[in-house]
């Protein structure tokens, strides 16, 4: 049992580390001081960012779309690269075609809707509200609520967040939260998975060397403007999401949580995590 909470310890530190974007980037792209928000300045391309560091086995790389840009065709695209972004003497103007070219580099384009990939042949199965409070991938499992993105607070944002819930507003709108992943296979391979407020859309690429570091590839593309990396807790929830858990049971909707007699920055947590 030791061992478990060291190595669950571990991971979960891991993971709050690798939540952040790598310093190096397509040449329109803006971070924030915390390299967990990055933004398209410029054009519709050249907007390529990276994780800060290799996913481990089953490590979701989570962004939420955050401001959208009208007049361009096209969406977010993300995917998984065995390139070492620091060894990149160029940033490729666009994931697809340019890094893909490359090699090592397996890259999904987000649309509206039907993102889903076909298992062998077999049709989908229709998706349906879960009720478990983990996704379950293989042997991977991802708390769901980190995964469904939240609206801003408002008189209505109860009514958007069950859509969200439901996965019935597009992949590509704002708030949506999309993140990739590697599941690795008894043959030393890896499936690459993106999952969608939620939803696993099944194996988009197959037969990834999961033996070498696979940094995750988020391309802020045409008219997503900008995202924002989203920490995934793994294990034990932290104190902080204990405390909006039950903040959040116990009041009609987040608008009263403006009323409550609580720190700033717990009150801002429960209204737009």
């Amino acid at each position: 049992r030791g061992r478990l909470k060291i190595a669950a310890a571990a991971m979960a530190a891991r993971c709050r580390f690798a939540a952040r974007f790598h310093r190096v980037h397509g040449a329109n792209v803006r971070l924030d001081a915390s390299r967990t928000r990055a933004t398209r300045v410029e054009s519709f391309a050249n907007g390529l960012c990276f994780s800060q560091e290799p996913l481990a086995p089953g490590q979701i790389f989570l962004v939420e779309i955050e401001e959208k840009e009208l007049g361009w065709c096209g969406h977010l695209r993300v995917g998984l690269t065995a390139h070492d972004p620091q060894s990149l003497e160029v940033v490729p103007e666009y994931s697809l075609p340019d890094l893909v070219n490359m090699g090592d580099t397996w890259v999904f384009a987000i649309t509206r809707s039907h993102n889903r990939v076909t298992v062998d042949g077999e049709e989908a199965p229709a998706w349906s509200p879960p009720g478990d409070p983990f996704l379950l991938i293989e042997r991977v499992r991802i708390p769901r609520d980190t995964l469904v993105g939240r609206s801003r607070p408002g008189r209505y944002s109860h009514i958007l967040d069950d859509l969200y819930k439901m996965n019935v507003l597009p992949a590509t709108a704002r708030r949506s939260r999309i993140g990739v992943l590697y599941a690795p296979q008894p043959d030393g391979t890896a499936d690459m998975h993106i999952v969608i407020n939620g939803e696993d859309m099944g194996p988009s690429a197959r037969r990834l060397p999961a033996a070498r570091p696979l940094y995750a590839v988020v391309d802020v593309f045409a008219s997503t403007k900008s995202v924002r990396v989203i920490p995934v807790e793994y294990g034990f929830p932290s104190l902080q999401t204990l405390c909006r858990l039950v903040i959040q049971k116990h009041i009609v909707h987040r608008l009263a949580i403006d009323g409550l007699d609580l720190p700033p920055p717990l009150k801002s947590f429960c209204q737009h995590e």
